[in-house]
């Protein structure tokens, strides 16, 4: 497979500008999620009083020493609800993601019990079924460390009955075969007491874990019964008398320490065999100087494809048709990979050469990795007759029912039905992250505000009146305002709409991993039963 010639100018004024932009809004996001972890840290004392390890603490103790923890989705729920992005920033008030116990690749929810208390908040709702749809679908033990004060009861309506979905996807990991572990660190409360209840294995900390449906106050308020929270639901009553517990820790390490060798004990790890590969011909540090942070202005995708892929070798599909839309062969870390990648809108040609490409892929279990920068399918007269509509439809539908693992990057523009065809979030991709300069929205803020700008003016000429200008550009600009502000990265992380902001150069390890993730998932067997396991 021939490699690919770089030809971009690194030393330019454009690329030295291109770097300080990506650097830029790097440390932004890098300072957001500081400022998540020193809103947990600041409970440490109180933590170290009770002998108890901060959140992060336990997930640190939790992994395998030396393997990566892949944290996904750290700044949900930035600036909503309560989150205010600086004091009070939550993350959604857990801690979520891949990585390695014993041996064997895991899903990690922590309760962030530093951040009030780990009480529940709607993202934080979205955020943990995100995680556990990533367990389901690439058949990953599910361990939680648990310590939550339950939903935050100002904000039930946002999260109560969407928030019930946490319990069924519980049950249908264990149904699959899918083992689901509970540390119990402290409370574990109303609904939460299921998050335990549900689990195949659960491990209480002696003197510290509390596990009922009404806590002491509520238990009082509806039936006049006055208990403590050890009688009612503490550590030696749920290990000794109710059955709930199978392992009782002395403490959160002892807790921990339990966790992973239930995972050893029941033989889960199935590490793949060590692949050989060739790295990039060129660095990744480079991607900083090669891609621009304003999606209006151009660049080959090639160049992105040469610092992520084995050896920057790569096999164009159809080059020269529909060129606008990039479709070729490579590998990453080892894995055949399928990648489709935007050098501009996506014409008629562009689409149906991209849906041939998904399923000729299909066809060979080959991986697709998505690259988004494209400010969607091209419109007019020309596009329509072409048959945009009908060859666009085509590229959805293939890139809807392709059954091999689909990736997305968004690395820059994701704009209208381009997010569509390029597997956005609603089209399910396996796993879906993005760059700090990703943009998306419906179409741009300068398009929007042109289009309503239009309507308003035929509007107020068919009413016999001519259209206040001044009134229509101060309407403009608040619409490129407000749509500058929607599409940011920031705010698309904050709503989930992907996993994560990754840094680019760090692009090539995130996609291999997630690869290892998928390859994993298909070799693994499972042992499914009728209704997932229930303590007798």
């Amino acid at each position: 497979m021939p490699a690919i010639e770089s030809q971009a100018d690194l030393t330019s004024d454009t690329a030295r500008a291109n770097r300080a932009g990506h650097l830029k809004l790097l440390d932004e996001v890098r300072g957001l999620e500081a400022k998540v972890r020193a809103n947990s840290a600041k409970s440490a004392k109180k933590f170290a009083e009770r002998g108890q390890l901060l959140p992060r603490d336990r997930v640190d103790l939790l992994l395998d020493r030396g393997t990566p923890f892949l944290e996904l989705s750290t700044l949900v729920g930035l600036r909503m609800h309560d989150d205010d992005g600086a004091d009070n920033a939550s993350g959604g008030g857990i801690i979520t993601g891949i990585g390695t116990v014993s041996g064997a690749r895991v899903v990690v929810n922590a309760s962030d019990a530093g951040i009030r208390g780990g009480a529940a908040t709607p993202m934080g709702v979205d955020k943990n079924l995100r995680s556990q749809a990533i367990a389901l679908e690439n058949k990953l033990p599910y361990i939680q460390l648990v310590e939550s004060a339950g939903a935050n009861l100002l904000r039930q309506a946002e999260m109560f009955v969407r928030g019930g979905r946490s319990f069924a996807n519980l049950a249908k990991l264990s149904k699959a075969g899918i083992p689901v572990i509970a540390v119990v660190h402290g409370s574990s409360t109303a609904g939460g007491a299921y998050q335990t209840g549900l689990s195949d294995y659960v491990v209480v900390v002696r003197g510290r874990s509390k596990i009922f449906l009404a806590g002491p106050p509520l238990l009082k308020a509806a039936t006049g019964e006055i208990a403590t929270d050890e009688e009612l639901g503490g550590a030696e009553l749920h290990y000794q008398v109710s059955g709930l517990a199978e392992y009782m820790a002395e403490d959160d390490r002892d807790g921990i320490k339990l966790a992973r060798e239930i995972l050893a004990k029941i033989g889960w790890a199935q590490p793949l065999p060590k692949r050989n590969y060739k790295e990039p011909l060129y660095d990744a540090e480079e991607l900083l100087s090669i891609v621009p942070n304003d999606y209006r202005k151009p660049y080959d995708v090639r160049e992105v494809i040469a610092r992520i892929v084995d050896g920057s070798e790569w096999l164009d599909f159809k080059s020269d048709y529909g060129p606008h839309t990039v479709c070729g062969n490579a590998a990453i870390e080892g894995h055949a990979i399928g990648i489709i990648g935007n050098n501009g809108p996506i014409d008629a040609a562009g689409a149906v050469k991209t849906a041939q490409f998904i399923q000729l892929c299909d066809q060979s279990n080959i991986p697709l990795l998505f690259l988004q920068n494209t400010t969607g399918y091209i419109v007019g007269t020309e596009s329509e007759r072409a048959g945009i509509v009908k060859h666009g439809s085509k590229m959805i539908q293939a890139v809807t029912n392709a059954a091999v693992p689909k990736i997305t990057l968004h690395i820059g523009a994701s704009f209208g039905a381009g997010n569509y065809g390029m597997c956005g979030r609603a089209f399910d991709p396996r796993f879906i992250f993005a760059w700090p300069n990703n943009r998306i929205a419906v179409m741009g803020g300068e398009q929007a505000s042109k289009v309503m700008t239009i309507i308003a003016e035929d509007g107020a000429r068919r009413a016999g009146r001519e259209p206040d200008m001044k009134a229509l550009g101060a309407a403009a600009k608040q619409i490129v305002d407000t749509y500058d502000a929607e599409s940011m990265a920031l705010f698309a992380t904050a709503r989930l709409w992907d996993d994560g902001i990754i840094d680019p150069r760090d692009s090539r390890r995130v996609v291999g991993m997630c690869l290892d993730v998928c390859k994993e998932s298909d070799h693994r067997q499972l042992r499914p039963n009728s209704f997932g396991v229930a303590r007798m």
